[in-house]
């Protein structure tokens, strides 16, 4: 029993603060993280008995509080109750904004210069290596890289002409609405 207690704590030594930084990118409510992060430690100590190996313990840690935070929002979504006599006066996202934003980004593709076009979906769909990319165009690495990183650039410029990006601190859309004319709605946003 001491020495669960001595693993457990060796475990919170080393990963609480990461853990907690990590809920706290996926909730917003502070005392809710903290909430999440003590029944991970909770799941944690009642599987001492049978931990994973030391190679996949983080992996496995991070599991845990992956499904406690899914579980956090599963049960926030059973407690929203709306009335039938009102209707809703908002719809759930049926996919991630980036999801919505794929077809637009190949048409945005499309419309790159075809040196840009060619390094970046040889780079980013086909996965070929920018030292790769150089050897099969045959331009030198630095050329290569170059022109990954104008492609990705003038990419960028593209979608900040067309929509503005709400982000979450980890850099990832969160939402999205046109600036500008071009986009019939978010879901067909092109330029």
């Amino acid at each position: 029993m001491q020495n669960n207690r001595q693993e457990l704590e060796a475990l919170w030594d080393r990963y609480c603060c990461r853990l907690l930084g990590f809920i706290r990118s996926r909730v917003d409510d502070e005392m809710e993280a903290e909430d999440i992060l003590q029944e991970v430690f909770l799941r944690v100590h009642r599987n001492l008995c049978c931990p994973p190996l030391p190679e996949k313990l983080e992996p496995w840690i991070y599991q845990i509080t992956r499904n406690l935070i899914i579980d956090h929002y599963r049960k926030r979504k059973e407690l929203i109750e709306i009335s039938e006599s009102e209707p809703a006066e908002f719809d759930f996202p049926e996919e991630e904004p980036e999801a919505e934003l794929a077809s637009s980004l190949v048409e945005m593709i499309e419309e790159l210069p075809e040196p840009y076009r060619q390094a970046l979906l040889l780079t980013e769909y086909q996965g070929l290596s920018q030292k790769a990319l150089a050897e099969q165009l045959g331009i030198s690495f630095s050329g290569a890289k170059s022109r990954v990183q104008r492609a990705r650039d003038k990419l960028r410029d593209m979608f900040l002409a067309c929509c503005h990006f709400e982000m979450d601190r980890r850099g990832r859309i969160i939402e999205y609405y046109a600036v500008c004319g071009c986009c019939q709605s978010e879901s067909d946003c092109q330029v």
